[in-house]
């Protein structure tokens, strides 16, 4: 049984994914992205709230089993403190490879 926390925490991290998913459709290409500030800020957003979720999870349980968690929430950092230097390739890969892993992997632990 999943602590209440951490419970709500993947939950957080699951509707930032489904938010994050809301933004594209099959046509969105990366050339799109690049030039859509608004969807890039959004993104960026979603990746923190994501980020700092996965934090608290480890702050509680060190040993809780989520895969490239340091890596997810040093994506954080990067986003909220090197801001000037994000890449919209590293965002955009982290989109179409880390995203459906990482929505798979949390539901999985939701249950759902």
């Amino acid at each position: 049984m999943l602590d209440l926390e951490i419970k709500s925490w993947l939950y957080d991290i699951l509707q930032s994914i489904i938010e994050i998913e809301s933004y594209f459709d099959d046509n969105y290409t990366f050339e799109m992205y690049v030039n859509d500030i608004k969807t890039k800020r959004a993104v960026e957003r979603d990746l923190e709230i994501i980020g700092e979720a996965v934090n608290r999870i480890v702050k509680k349980e060190p040993d809780f089993s989520l895969s490239d968690a340091y890596q997810i929430i040093g994506t954080r950092n990067r986003i909220i403190h090197g801001y000037d230097v994000i890449s919209d390739d590293l965002i955009w890969s982290i989109l179409e490879v880390n995203i459906p892993k990482l929505k798979i992997e949390v539901s999985e632990f939701l249950g759902e």
